[in-house]
Order: C-alpha cells, then structure tokens, then sequence
C-alpha cells in the first residue's frame, strides 16, 4: 500500500473493488472528510450505511426524535424493542460495526451552527423546510457541501449544493485521456425553490416533476399547518394539498397536474424500503462525490417516484381510507400505501434468491423490510456456495469481520432474521446450474412465485433465465458494474425473456497481436498470463502426464514435447539453477525475440504495397538490456525464479544479495538471428502455422522421449520428476509479480505505458468494479418490479427497465419489450413462452401411453408428430419399422422416460419436455415443446 503525500493510506485488501470504480487519490481524499446525516428513519440509515462503507474520515447520525412502529417498515436496524428509543443512539450501534475505518457518532442535540462547522458534508433527511433553508444558507456561505433527500411513500426528491467554487477533478467513469478539472456553481436551496433546476435525460417529462416539487414544497406546508401528514386515502387532505399546491405554482408555469398531486398524497405517510434504497444510494454517490472531486455532481434536483406500483385499473382494486389505516404493525409505512390485504399477500409469497453477494444482500434486506415471505406459507431459499472473504465486507453489509470463512447464505439468512423475525428463510450452498437439478427440479420452481438473480456469472443468470422461461416464472434480474447498474423483469406472456447481451461477453485478442504486436497495456498482461499458464501450468501438467501415461504422446504438437524434453533435460537441483533459468527466460522474452522479430521486420521495412510495415497499430519494439540495478528487470527475476523453484519442490532463497551475485557471475551468449524463421503477421498465417506439423520432427522427438524416459525408470529417478503444476491466482502475491513484472517488461519493449499493480490485477483477475451505493440502487429498483409482481399487473407498461449511472447521475427507464413470436407452424404463431400442456393421464384416469399422446397432439391441436425428443434422445421417430414404431406406441410415457434415461417417476408429478417435429412441417417452421405432467399409476394427483 503506497499514499499520497499527507493523505492517509487505503486499505487495498479491503476496498479493491471500489478502488477500481473510484481511484486511490479520491478515496484518499474521502477519507479525510467528516460527515453528518441527520434523521435516521429508513432513508437516512441507507445514505449512512453506503457511506460509512465507501470509507470516509468520520460519519455523525443526528436524530431528536424517538422510534415508532411505522419506523420498522425501512428502518432495517430498529426492532419492536427499540420503539420508544432515540433512532440515532439505536443505530450508531450498528452502523459502528459497518467498518473499522470510520468512526460512527450520534448526536440527539438541536443542530448548531457551532456544531455545523466541523463537518465538511453534512446531508439532511426528514427535515422541515425552515429546517432545510436556514442549514441550507449556513452550509453555501461556509463551503460546506450541503445534500437534501427526502422520501414519501413511491416519491422521492434530491437537492445538492456544493457550493460556489467546487472542483470536479475527474467527472466521468471512463478513463481520462487528460487531467480535467472542472469548476462548477451552485445555488442555495432557498435559491434555487422557485424555479428549480431538475436533472432528467428526458426533459418531456419535466412537467411531471414540477408537480412534484410543487407537492413536496406543499407538504411542508400542510405540516406546518395541520402538524400532522396527509392521511392515507383521505380525501379531504388530497385536496387541501392541491389546493396548497395550486397557491405555489409560479406564475407562467405550466398547470398543476392535480391528479399525480392527490396520488402524492395519498401515500404522502408511507414509508417504503425500495424508494429509501434507491434515493439513499443516489443522495450517499452524491456525498462521496463532494467528498472526492471525482465524478459529476447533481445539478441541482432529482425527482423521481414509481406510482405505477399502485393497482393497474384492470385488477378493479379499490384501495380506502380503511385499507390503508395503521395497525400499530411494523409494516405500517407500507401498509399505508399498499393496504393490509397486499400485506398478505406479501407474507405468502415463495421466492428463490441465487446469490447472495453484494447484490443479494441488499435484496434479502429489502425483502425482510417488506414483509416478504414472512407469513403463513411463504419462504425465501437463498443459495450461494461461496464463503465470507475480506473485500465482501465494503460492498456486503450484511457480513462482519468475525463472519470472514462462513457461507455467505447462511450468514445473510441470520441477519435479516435479525432485522424481522418474522421472515421465513431456509440458507443453501449449491451453485445453480445442470449438476443441481436434482435440488432445483420440478416442484421446486413449480412451487415458486418468482426468482431473484443475484449472480455475477452470465452463464449462470443465462440459465436462470431459461429455468424461468420453462416453469412460466417471472424473473427479477439485476448488476452492477461500477457506478452503472440494471435492473429488469421478465414476466411470462407480458415481455420478453432473459438473454444477455453480447457485448457483455469476455474479449479474445488475436493471436498475432498478442505474439508480435501488441498496442496496448491489456495485450501485454494476456501475453503475460499466458506465459504463467505456459510456464508453470501447462509444461508441468504435460510433463506430470508423460511420465504416467505413454499414449500422451501421441496427442502432442511438437512445441509441447519440446518444453517437456527441456524441462526433463535440465531439470534444476538448487535455488542457483532457478535463477539461472529465470536470467535465460528474461533475455529469450524482452531481447533475443524482440531481436529476432526485428531481424525479420526491420524498422525501416515496408508491405508488398510500398506502405511502412511498422505503422498503425504496429509498434515498433525496440530490445531491453538486462541490468541488476534496475528494480523492474529484478522483480521479473525473483518472480519467475520463486515459481520455477515451486513447480520443482525446492526452496527458495530470500537473500536478494547471493541472487544478485549469481546475476552477475553468469555470461549469456549473444544473441545470432535464426535464417528462414517464418513469423505470420495475420491471424489467418498464425493458424496455419500451428496447424502444419513437422511428421519427421514430431517422430524423433517421440523416440528421444520414450528412451529419456526408459533412462529415468532405469535409474530409479521417474517419479521424481513429478513436478508441481500451479493454477493462477489473482490474491496470490507471486503469481501477481510475475504477470505484472512480465506484462510492464513487455511494454516497455513497444512503447507502451505501464499498469500499476491494482489495475493490472483487476484485468487479469476479470475483476468488475463495484460500490455499496449502485449495489443498493438497482436493489430498490428491482423491489419496486416485485411489488407489481405481487399485485399481479399483466400490463407490459406498468413495468420498468431501468438502467443507471451514478457516475452522472442518470436513471433511464423504460417499457421493457414484448415478447416476439419464436415459433411457427404454418399460419400459427407462439412466444418463447408458449408450450403445448398435455396432461398426464387418459380421459379414464390411466396413465397415458405414447399412442395416447399422439391422438391428444392430433385431436386437440391438429398436429400429428413425426418426431418427438427429449434433449438429443429420440422418444418417437416416424422412420422407425414398424414393429419399433408399434412397441414404441404402446408403451407408457413413464416406461419410455425410464428407457431413454434410466429415470423413474417415483414422485406424484414429474415434468416431461419434448420437443416436437410434425408429419407435414415445412423447412422453416418451428413449434413449441410439448409439455407433459407424467403421474405414476398410484398417483394420488
């Protein structure tokens, strides 16, 4: 760990995910910088959490008041004993265990100036507005960045001012070409009251948030007045706030929209746990940003609400007064909204969580908030095979350090019990793919109301996707990468499912560029990784496999026997060889094949069309001088000689001083350019070239391995030559100073500049940057799309796709798409999510036989099958003979199950899929697969 001149160090084992999203000099900046938040309802808690997460210098909580039963709706870190207590005393007692780094206070005294002034960013939630404005004008005349965010019910609003002179040192995510600075002015809050600037990329729909605005500012208002909130559906109060409203609109303004107004005020009183979580992490990027000077800060206000959570007009719910009253429950912030009926619908809900990392953490959280599961008949299963490391803990807050080594699900299980008792959650450890189906089969998804994805690995959410897409289970799907994020849900027959996209696959190089010409820092460290995986993986697996298999042989391609043959000839009997070896694989890789490429391309060389050869994205490589002095050329030493020393099961040696001296004593040949050496230039000339095999070559090597190997079994020496293959790994110290080392060599050789360590193992390791506060974001939003899940919405335009960036800010959301027709069959159509039920026994209840399928297929749906298979087995094939054709039909869908895969229905129900070919089908059609409920003879079902 290295730091800036005065600037604290950056724990990098703990914060390596977010260094990547923000950099060391901001986190060292933001380390240096107190913080104050003030109420600790559920909104608060959130912008405190992400912020004591992303590391600065000290946060303060600040909160008069006590805590109520409407608080445990959000306020993840309150529980039915702590009604009574000081929220900000109640919470400073968890939030100090959230990291070590930052010391947590509370403070339940009026907010003086005096006191004021020892913060450098101080954030305001559940504040009232003379509140708001005098804190407001104390932090713009003090330099004191100033944050506002405020949430009721499905709204939420964001105000910063950082002043008249804040300096932005680095506003965007992506990498600076140059050093930039911006200089940027804000307004106070009482400035800009009038006639706010709101932040949204789609300024159509402006009008929208002025009305909210409006209703906010009218809020206060009412308070002020009433000294109470709006009651929930009550009429009288949503029209009093119109009325409010109405006295607030500047003039030549457009109209008020009075409906969205009275909608504001219905659930004014609600207090939902997504909209904190989404509006705390937004207001939370804001205060690291005004901490850091790194990224673009908001300019000036977000509004943002999510009404189309409310019940679609078709479901003909009639939310009152009454249905939204309090219960003295700890879902009263949502039952407000909502009503108790969808509380309990809520409570009976049965989800499945796979993953439970950054993302699900926050997840589960929400979840418990909510009162998901936590009724009669519902569970959450969590899955997630991982344990606990050290860098979770900045990013997954439900995790603490005496939790390091324990299974992730278990551990985020226990928490959020802890947070709501009430939930029922069972914690399992399996990874979700093919190898588990036997866990994850037919009556569990058939048993689920929907899944959540909280996984990293596309291939894994991939599958997901089609288990979802099988069972006609709606899906909730999210990530991060940085300060960018998703959230998406596909609903069956509403939109389209789950595919990836592909430009979020990994990135292959050519091989040429890698080999001769690379152009840039990522194309030196794959050159570099492959070069571990040649050296110290592969050669000794290979060698490991010809010693205990003779037919490996004849598998090989002459450049792998070659290494084998070297590396049995001179295999090494001390830490002098190692280094030896490593001074010969320095000068072959940044001297002699440089030289040799060069010898070939000289500088001066042009193509077949008169054009310079070394041009473009060609860059001319020029030789590397050993030297010992020169603290890059040892590193190279030390760590290639360290792993070599590894795979043969010697000790090194930790005396710089004696490797220094062997450097020195030892006296290289020369380097003599080889005649006749082909080096292809193209991708194309680089596969024919691994493709030609020299037969004569490849024999004689053949030949001197087997005798080298009879020699080894004659002297007794064979199995000792077993070697020690070493499998690369981003947290292992050594393995990162050999590919670093290799890597910044190489670019030295092109011109090309170097990569520091954290970033060199953040492209190695294919590590995604991540950050508490877009973790939390996408997690609120995906919350939002299960309430709409839960009231049942079959509109696709109640439904959204948000992708964001907090880098910015900006939020786009948006209508997902519909689901487009994937099957034809003459003039017929069906989506991706219809199949074709056939149940599973015969008119008379007995279990139906191939030819009884076949007739239902025919009578019911005029299709008469030609082929049906299950996977890449045939069930039924109309090219059979007859008499297989005859058995065939006649036997049961169970016994042919049991013929084609071994498997017994042994349960009530099993789900047969096959997939159907029809007598007449064109070339071009395509039909859904046939689903079959198959039911034993003695089902009960």
């Amino acid at each position: 760990m290295s730091a800036s001149e005065g600037l604290p160090e950056i724990d990098e084992g703990l914060y390596s995910r977010q260094l990547y999203v923000l950099g060391r000099e901001a986190m060292q900046k933001m380390a240096t910088v107190a913080v104050l938040v003030s109420g600790m309802k559920g909104l608060g808690v959130e912008i405190a959490k992400n912020i004591i997460l992303a590391g600065v210098r000290s946060v303060t909580v600040h909160d008069q008041n006590d805590a109520e039963w409407s608080d445990l709706s959000s306020q993840f870190y309150l529980s039915k004993n702590d009604v009574g207590e000081n929220r900000a005393m109640v919470s400073q007692h968890h939030l100090a265990g959230l990291n070590s780094y930052v010391p947590v206070l509370a403070c339940t005294e009026e907010l003086s100036e005096n006191f004021l002034s020892d913060f450098q960013v101080v954030v305001l939630t559940n504040s009232p507005l003379e509140e708001q404005l005098h804190i407001s004008d104390f932090c713009h005349a003090n330099n004191i960045c100033f944050v506002l965010a405020d949430t009721k019910g499905l709204t939420g609003q964001l105000f910063c001012d950082f002043g008249e002179h804040f300096m932005v040192y680095d506003p965007s995510e992506d990498e600076p070409l140059s050093a930039t600075i911006h200089d940027i002015t804000q307004r106070s809050l009482r400035a800009s009251m009038e006639n706010p600037k709101i932040s949204t990329p789609d300024k159509g729909i402006l009008p929208h948030y002025h009305t909210l605005h409006l209703a906010f500012w009218a809020l206060h208002v009412f308070k002020s007045e009433m000294l109470r909130l709006p009651r929930p559906r009550n009429q009288a109060d949503a029209d009093k706030m119109v009325e409010l409203a109405q006295k607030l609109l500047p003039m030549g303004q457009e109209p008020l929209d009075e409906d969205l107004v009275r909608t504001f005020a219905y659930g004014c009183t609600g207090d939902l746990s997504p909209v904190n979580a989404f509006i705390g992490a937004l207001a939370a990027q804001e205060v690291l940003k005004a901490a850091s000077g790194k990224f673009t800060p908001l300019d000036q206000w977000l509004y943002f609400d999510a009404h189309e959570c409310l019940p679609e007009k078709e479901l003909v719910v009639q939310l009152t007064e009454e249905d939204c009253a309090p219960l003295d429950s700890r879902y009263d912030g949502q039952i407000a909204i909502f009503g108790t009926d969808f509380q309990e619908r809520l409570g009976r809900q049965k989800y499945f969580v796979a993953g439970a990392g950054a993302i699900g953490c926050e997840l589960l959280k929400n979840f418990a908030m909510i009162g998901l599961a936590a009724g009669e008949g519902g569970n959450i299963t969590v899955t997630d095979m991982d344990s606990i490391e050290y860098s979770n803990l900045n990013r997954q807050f439900l995790f603490r350090p005496q939790d390091m080594s324990k299974q992730k699900s278990e551990v985020a299980a226990a928490a959020i019990k802890l947070m709501n008792p009430n939930v029922n959650v069972t914690a399992h450890q399996n990874q979700v793919g093919r190898d588990s189906e036997c866990l994850y089969g037919d009556d569990f998804f058939l048993g689920l109301d929907g899944v959540a994805s909280a996984l990293d690995s596309l291939k894994a959410r991939e599958y997901v996707g089609e288990r979802c897409v099988q069972y006609l289970k709606p899906l909730l799907d999210s990530g991060t990468a940085g300060t960018k994020g998703h959230a998406q849900v596909f609903v069956p027959f509403v939109t389209e499912p789950y595919g990836h996209s592909q430009d979020l696959e990994e990135r292959e190089y050519a091989l040429c560029t890698l080999r001769h010409f690379p152009s840039t820092i990522q194309h030196t460290l794959q050159w570099a990784q492959d070069q571990f995986e040649g050296l110290f993986k592969a050669t000794p697996e290979s060698i490991n496999q010809f010693l205990k298999d003779p037919s490996f042989l004849e598998t090989q391609e002459v450049e792998a026997l070659e290494q084998v043959q070297i590396s049995l000839q001179k295999k090494p009997h001390g830490w002098g060889h190692c280094v030896t070896w490593a001074r010969r694989l320095w000068e072959r890789l940044f001297s002699h094949d440089i030289q040799q490429l060069l010898y070939n391309f000289p500088p001066g060389h042009k193509t077949s069309s008169g054009l310079p050869f070394w041009s473009g994205l060609k860059r001319c490589p020029q030789r590397l001088m050993f030297d010992c002095n020169n603290t890059a050329h040892m590193t190279f030493i030390l760590a290639a000689s360290r792993l070599f020393a590894q795979i043969h099961s010697l000790n090194a040696s930790e005396d710089n001083a004696v490797t220094c001296q062997l450097l020195l004593d030892l006296h290289l040949p020369p380097f003599h350019p080889r005649h006749g050496v082909h080096i292809p230039i193209t991708d194309q000339e680089m596969q024919t070239s691994l493709g030609t095999v020299d037969q004569m070559r490849l024999a004689e090597l053949n030949q001197e391995l087997a005798a080298l190997k009879q020699e080894l079994e004659e002297r007794g020496v064979l199995l000792s030559n077993l070697m020690e293959p070493i499998h690369f790994e981003k947290d292992d110290d050594s393995h990162l100073d050999f590919i670093v080392a290799a890597a910044n060599l190489r670019a030295e050789n092109y011109g090309i500049p170097p990569v520091d360590r954290l970033q060199a193992k953040r492209i190695v390791g294919k590590i995604v940057p991540a950050i508490a506060t877009t973790t939390a974001a996408v997690a609120g939003l995906v919350c939002l799309e299960l309430y709409k899940l839960v009231w049942g919405h079959r509109c696709l335009h109640s439904y959204c796709s948000s992708f964001l960036q907090l880098s910015e800010p900006r939020l786009n959301r948006f209508q997902p798409l519909s689901p487009l027709p994937a099957y034809k069959y003459h003039q017929m159509t069906w989506s991706c999510w219809d199949r074709i039920e056939v149940p599973g026994v015969d008119a008379k209840g007995e279990e139906m036989t191939l030819r009884d399928l076949c007739n239902y297929l025919q009578k019911e749906h005029s299709l008469v099958p030609r082929i049906l298979l299950y996977g890449k087995a045939f069930f039924y094939a109309g090219f059979w003979d007859e008499k297989k054709r005859e058995q065939k039909l006649s036997s049961s869908l169970t016994g042919l199950l049991h013929q084609v895969t071994g498997q017994t229905v042994a349960k009530d129900c099993q789900l047969l899929v096959l997939a159907m070919v029809c007598e007449d089908e064109e070339e071009d059609s395509d039909l859904p697969p046939v689903h079959v409920w198959l039911q034993p003879k003695n089902s009960k079902k």
